[in-house]
């Protein structure tokens, strides 16, 4: 299910599925700039009814959280979605969700933009269980909220693609990145963030070729916990009760992106979490993988020295240091749409409508 395109005047609505950040005194003031982006958009912004409370709260009553998301899809005036930021424990939002009809139906009956990332990647792929494409994109806090004066400008260009209906394009390499702030607070309003130039662009680490397969992945600490339950003990039951996750015909079809979150994972962590997938065969499977940028290039070298060791025995091809996820600035990744990626050349195409 292919959502429609944004135009000037829609509404899009704030959700809190994870962390009550939003309402909390000290968010006040990156809440009134993420609001102010969205209006320059022209967009009509409505705060669900739960997305304000105070952190305790949220973090006692996921079923509130959840009430929100089915509230924002069974509203049919609500053309997009956007989360908060992501969190930590959004996995608890599932059971509430997936219980319910009237929320099932409801995704089918008014799919619409649901964009997003780290930790809401447990949301990402229950909804893409369900059918709908979503993005794996910016949030609220972090990229409308922007405390520069401007949102970043690569950032703004992929955020701009939701008011398109492209046959599709390109994922380009940044010409600059930026450092997560030190503060965001509001002494940090106007400041830019510390930049350098990117040295890199995309690096091949693995094998060769092109390859042309369904996007799909997230935040890989969040995928790990779905296999293995780590973090809370319970994710994996839960995905398993829901069959949310791939099958193995499935994952053939799959190019999968992966990227690390602001904990910076150290390389020993890394690899554990990429074995883990290997052992599922989900790397042999898939048809290619891309890796996001590490955040602040910490463990730069040492992350391309995992990815090599682990993909040594496979043919996978592995593309590297891509701008998605929680290295900024960020683009857009559509869950389903049909992608190429020429390894050889180091080119990321969108080869499908993602909006209608």
């Amino acid at each position: 299910m292919i959502p429609k395109k944004l135009n000037k005047g829609d509404k899009i609505a704030i959700v809190s599925l994870s962390r009550g950040l939003l309402g909390m005194p000290f968010c006040k003031h990156e809440l009134d700039l993420g609001v102010k982006r969205l209006k320059e958009f022209g967009l009509d912004v409505v705060i669900m009814p739960n997305a304000l409370k105070d952190m305790d709260y949220l973090k006692d009553h996921p079923e509130a959280r959840a009430s929100d998301l089915k509230e924002a899809f069974m509203d049919d005036s609500i053309k997009a979605i956007i989360t908060a930021i992501g969190g930590d424990d959004t996995y608890k939002t599932i059971p509430y969700l997936m219980d319910d009809p009237e929320f099932i139906d409801a995704v089918k009956k008014h799919p619409k933009i649901f964009t997003g990332f780290s930790d809401t990647t447990n949301n990402h792929l229950m909804l893409n269980r369900l059918g709908l494409s979503t993005f794996y994109g910016p949030c609220l806090l972090v990229d409308l909220a922007e405390l520069d004066n401007e949102m970043l400008p690569y950032t703004k260009e992929y955020f701009k693609k939701y008011f398109m209906s492209e046959n599709g394009y390109e994922i380009l390499s940044s010409p600059i990145w930026y450092y997560d702030r030190e503060s965001y607070g509001v002494e940090a309003v106007g400041t830019p963030r510390k930049s350098e130039n990117e040295r890199h662009g995309f690096e091949v680490l693995n094998g060769g070729g092109k390859v042309t397969g369904k996007l799909y992945g997230g935040c890989i600490e969040s995928i790990y916990a779905a296999y293995t339950g780590n973090r809370y003990g319970d994710e994996n039951k839960i995905y398993e009760k829901y069959n949310i996750l791939p099958t193995d015909n499935e994952w053939k079809e799959k190019v999968l992106f992966l990227e690390t979150s602001e904990e910076k994972p150290s390389p020993e962590e890394l690899e554990k979490m990429l074995m883990v997938l290997k052992s599922k065969n989900i790397l042999k499977l898939v048809k290619g993988i891309i890796v996001g940028k590490p955040i602040d290039e910490k463990y730069y070298d040492e992350y391309k020295d995992i990815y090599k060791k682990v993909f040594s025995d496979l043919d996978t091809p592995v593309l590297f240091n891509v701008n998605f996820g929680h290295s900024v600035p960020r683009c857009i990744i559509p869950y389903d749409a049909v992608a190429s990626i020429d390894y050889d050349n180091k080119t990321i195409h969108i080869d499908t409508k993602i909006l209608e």
